[in-house]
């Protein structure tokens, strides 16, 4: 399938060749840029990459009907459930959205400590892995436990569908689906030197210098519209 805005074929190129796309969420938002790869690509030299480069909290998403088959809550639930007080004053209200996507952060068990690029880029791609045999397993959840630990230092994402919710989340793992990949991206937030996040003008110019597809939501909408359909 061929798209009506070239930049899509472009980063949807770039990912299939493992390479790194820009995404910009949209203006009135967050306002900010991430440096995405699918997961299934990720290395230790992307990681530190996107740690330098980035800056931001590198976190790997999933599907929702994923997280739904391994009974994967989100964050802001288990501290509802937990029974522990404190929860009760620390309930999440973000000023650009209903709640975070955040889940659980894991480790690969075949890891040291879990953070080097090397122990975390190991998390990532067979996080991923594991996904793309996820709906062939018997027992899912079960074999998730024999790979992976929680917590780790691999944050995990929950992606609602776009329907609902225009998150970096949301657009990168839809941006996987589209691109015929493992439905898996891994993102940081681009920070700028000025105490606050990478300007869309900047991230632009990071872009630019960097040989990187840049990409906004209102492109990545359009895109999942047709593909959708």
């Amino acid at each position: 399938m061929s798209y009506a805005v070239p930049v899509i074929e472009r980063a949807i190129n770039a990912l299939k060749k493992g390479g790194f796309v820009l995404i910009y969420d949209e203006d009135g938002r967050e306002e900010e840029t991430d440096i995405v790869v699918a997961s299934q690509f990720i290395t230790p030299a992307k990681v530190r990459f996107m740690r330098r480069q980035g800056g931001g909290l590198i976190c790997t998403t999933l599907p929702r009907e994923y997280a739904d088959i391994l009974g994967l809550p989100y964050l802001h639930e288990i501290f509802e459930k937990s029974g522990f007080e404190i929860f009760k004053y620390l309930t999440p209200r973000v000023k650009y959205d209903k709640m975070p996507s955040f889940s659980i952060t894991i480790n690969h068990r075949e890891n040291f400590t879990g953070i080097p690029d090397k122990d975390r880029a190991k998390t990532i791609r067979e996080f991923a892995l594991f996904l793309e045999k996820l709906k062939f397993m018997g027992n899912p959840i079960e074999e998730f436990g024999k790979e992976f630990i929680s917590p780790g230092h691999v944050h995990l994402l929950i992606a609602s569908s776009l329907r609902e919710r225009h998150g970096h989340t949301e657009l990168s793992t839809t941006l996987m689906q589209i691109a015929g990949l493992i439905p898996s991206a891994t993102i940081v937030e681009t920070l700028g030197d000025d105490d606050n996040s990478l300007s869309k003008r900047d991230a632009k110019k990071f872009a630019e210098e960097h040989n990187i597809p840049f990409i906004e939501g209102k492109d990545i909408l359009e895109a999942w519209e047709r593909w959708s359909e």
